[in-house]
């Protein structure tokens, strides 16, 4: 267990944490973000981080998982995930999305977009485009997100999001995201979203510990969107 203890102006705040197993929550990155008076309130309101990252999941099937959920309602991609798994009794290979015909995958509920994307990606995890997570070890930020944004139907903010919830990367902004923008706004009361280059400019201060600090900016805009939530009648 971890104890932290930090100022508020004239208040004394003790936040009681575990430091899990994500690598991204650290004695170190809480008491960063806490220098800045804003983010040390919404610590003390909010907890430690609860940020899992899926380390048994590879660079691959992580992909294919946000290719799914691409446009969609959450429950709506579980559906069409769990159809995709039941037809190879399992998360499939890429030979065998490869091997699949379209008219299979699309009864899953794909698109052809989208069958156009996952075959992208299990080919690219066969020619090395992809990443082994072993091989991910070797590669920067910035190495990742320009080798996997080549494969059709993956930007940047796909791949931050697997550099943050399946490769456990500590320092990344993802700043075209909705809610890390709503989440600042929140934070410092500002009519507006920030533009991304003047969220990433913030987000310098935040370095190393950019990850943490986009975990907490989700959450105030939680805050406020539960904030504009009308009260339910008893």
């Amino acid at each position: 267990m971890l104890r932290l203890a930090f100022n508020i102006g004239t208040r004394r705040i003790v936040l009681h944490a575990g430091l899990g197993k994500t690598g991204v929550m650290s004695r170190a990155g809480i008491h960063h973000l806490s220098a800045e008076q804003r983010f040390a309130a919404l610590i003390a309101r909010v907890g430690p981080p609860r940020l899992t990252v899926e380390r048994q999941r590879s660079p691959y099937e992580a992909l294919t998982r946000a290719i799914a959920h691409q446009q969609l309602h959450g429950r709506a991609a579980t559906a069409i995930l769990a159809r995709f798994e039941a037809l190879y009794g399992g998360f499939p290979d890429p030979a065998q999305v490869l091997a699949t015909e379209e008219p299979a995958l699309r009864a899953c509920g794909f698109s052809g977009g989208k069958i156009a994307s996952i075959r992208a990606i299990a080919a690219g995890a066969l020619d090395g485009t992809v990443p082994t997570r072993r091989a991910s070890l070797r590669l920067s930020d910035e190495a990742l997100i320009e080798r996997l944004t080549t494969l059709r139907g993956v930007g940047r903010w796909t791949v931050e999001m697997l550099l943050i919830f399946t490769l456990g990367r500590p320092d990344v902004l993802p700043v075209d995201d909705f809610g890390v923008r709503e989440g600042y706004r929140a934070l410092h009361g500002l009519p507006e979203q920030p533009k991304p280059r003047a969220l990433a400019e913030a987000g310098l201060a935040w370095a190393p510990f950019r990850s943490l600090a986009a975990w907490y900016l989700w959450r105030a805009s939680d805050e406020a969107r539960q904030a504009k939530e009308p009260a339910s009648r008893a």
